[in-house]
């Protein structure tokens, strides 16, 4: 069990001092180290990678998919959005849509949502126990533990949007025609439960980062939000021993 994350305590906006044209230009070199680190990936073998997005609504997890990983080749990286379970993956153990997903060795996989939603939604509409969702928790932790022993690393990435900011999405939603298509009804009910479900992963903080910890990505502003989430990969990735494979000639 970690401690205790109070959101309420963290910035939803980056701190002085970061500039968005500099950001900007940073990118550019951060998005060619990445791609580097994957044609290492893809052609080494050794690891695999996977990238756990999570945020509220409107926190902008498409746009991080989107910005991101421009420059990753689409050969060696995949993209998996978890929505609600189909009537197949209710009949089954939560975590077998996950396992199913997980990347192989020399890929880059992406959760855009995860097996986290299989605590949040039944926690706040109060469908499980406590009892049963820290029961999940352990199972999760278990899991990832069982990942990374493989050789997969995980990075998980919380997307910390305001109230008011995702209101202001909102409104975008329902006003630009490029962002209409993302609305939806049910939209409205999850971001008036904002207090309901940051509680909820204030305690997945707290009791599933055992094997993998958390990073707590400040999402109100774009552009600093794709770049905290491109730096950290880059420089977690950097740290392990992803090359070249030797080849005899």
């Amino acid at each position: 069990m970690s401690e205790k994350i109070n959101l309420d305590s963290i910035s939803t906006v980056p701190s002085d001092g970061f500039n968005k044209e500099n950001i900007e230009k940073e990118n550019e070199v951060l998005i060619k180290k990445l791609s580097d680190i994957q044609n290492k990936l893809y052609a080494q073998r050794k690891f695999a990678v996977l990238i756990v997005l999570q945020g509220m609504d409107a926190s902008g997890k498409d746009g991080a998919v989107k910005n991101v990983f421009s420059g990753v080749n689409p050969a060696g990286c995949m993209v998996k959005s978890f929505k609600s379970p189909n009537e197949e993956e209710l009949g089954h153990h939560f975590l077998w849509r996950i396992n199913k997903n997980c990347p192989e060795k020399g890929m880059i996989q992406i959760f855009n949502r995860s097996h986290y939603e299989d605590i949040l939604v039944p926690a706040v509409l109060g469908n499980l126990t406590e009892k049963k969702i820290l029961a999940r928790c352990e199972e999760i932790n278990a899991f990832e533990k069982g990942l990374t022993d493989d050789n997969t690393i995980i990075l998980k990435y919380y997307l910390h949007v305001s109230h008011e900011e995702q209101l202001k999405r909102l409104e975008d939603r329902k006003t630009d025609l490029h962002k209409r298509w993302k609305y939806q009804k049910e939209d409205i009910a999850a971001i008036a439960q904002h207090h309901e479900y940051k509680k909820v992963y204030e305690n997945i903080f707290e009791n599933c980062s055992n094997a993998v910890p958390w990073k707590i990505i400040p999402a109100d502003k774009k552009w600093y939000k794709n770049y905290a989430i491109l730096k950290t990969i880059v420089e977690d990735l950097t740290s392990y021993p992803i090359d070249y494979p030797i080849v005899k000639l």
